[in-house]
């Protein structure tokens, strides 16, 4: 039986759920966020908007939770090319309420895309920018969300001393590794969408902890498709398995990446292109694992949500199709 989980007002554009709070975080087309708060596990209600305020004049493109172990608060990318942090603090005795807590800016660049990663001592942040820069920050103080520091500034090229110039993305995709332990290698992959074909493919960026600098270890492109565009990447949990999945849709459609656990001795990770799924009726704008690592939903401008499983023998198929009532 279906359930109305809640009622999002006209001009939401975007959303992020909290696993941790059980919230949702939606913004609208005219800058408002607003906070949904799941009911009373008894209660048959559906979720309530507990919090709703402007964070800009214009529209908010994409909203991203901090990981719960560092407080409630949310990062969102704006039209104007901007990402500011809010965060939900009680101040003064008062009740919980949203505060503006610091704002990235680039004079020379647009924000694209963001991701929170890292451990639960060690918050990372990694924006990707218009301009096919990737900027890697890093949380000073665990207790205050406003004490970030610029670790790394690079291009998504193999070759990173290659610098191009004048480079336009118009988006671009980023998705860390899922957190299974403190001791975990520090990674994540990234795409862009740029009329760069070298800054394409997705790459495997890994945290070479010995030099303190970003290594790229893996490219997930087979070599006739290197500069196609990615519209959006997703990086698989991985329970027991002895390679990772990670997920890169193109305009060929998604591919499906075994990316091995043990470098070469040029520091490289073995990449293996298992399948290609196609389906969707145009981009591919996001995809999103279950926590098994076993099922992808994918979505785009068809509209349409694809739900994607592998049967015993390894091979990919469309499991489920979710279309809207109307």
């Amino acid at each position: 039986m279906e359930k109305k989980v809640a009622t999002l007002e006209k001009g939401t554009i975007c959303s992020a759920w909290n696993y941790s709070a059980q919230r949702l975080a939606c913004g609208s087309i005219n800058g408002f966020l607003t906070i949904f708060d799941s009911p009373d596990s008894a209660s048959s209600s559906p979720f309530s908007p507990s919090s709703s305020f402007q964070v800009h004049e214009g529209s908010i493109v994409k909203v991203e939770w901090v990981p719960p172990e560092y407080g409630d608060a949310i990062a969102c990318i704006l039209d104007d090319g901007t990402l500011s942090l809010w965060e939900e603090v009680a101040e003064d005795g008062k009740s919980l309420q949203w505060k503006f807590c610091t704002k990235f800016q680039n004079e020379s660049a647009r924000v694209l895309d963001i991701q929170f990663g890292g451990t639960s001592t060690c918050l990372k942040l990694v924006v990707a920018y218009s301009d096919g820069y990737v900027k890697v920050h890093e949380l000073q103080n665990p207790l205050e969300l406003n004490t970030w520091q610029l670790q790394a500034e690079f291009q998504n090229v193999i070759d990173s001393v290659s610098k191009y110039a004048k480079v336009l993305c118009s988006s671009a995709s980023i998705s860390w590794i899922p957190q299974k332990g403190e001791n975990q290698q520090l990674s994540f992959v990234l795409g862009f969408n740029s009329d760069i074909p070298q800054l394409n493919s997705s790459k495997v960026w890994e945290f070479d902890q010995l030099h303190q600098r970003w290594l790229s270890v893996a490219e997930l492109a087979l070599p006739e498709n290197s500069g196609d565009p990615v519209y959006a990447v997703a990086w698989a949990p991985n329970i027991c398995r002895p390679y990772e999945i990670i997920s890169v849709a193109t305009q060929k459609g998604i591919a499906i990446w075994h990316v091995g656990l043990n470098p070469d001795v040029n520091g490289h990770l073995s990449v293996e292109n298992i399948a290609l799924l196609s389906g969707h009726k145009g981009e591919v704008w996001q995809m999103e694992w279950d926590m098994s690592g076993m099922t992808l939903a994918s979505t785009g401008s068809d509209g349409v949500v694809r739900l994607w499983q592998s049967n015993l023998n390894g091979v990919w198929h469309e499991q489920a199709i979710l279309e809207p009532a109307s």
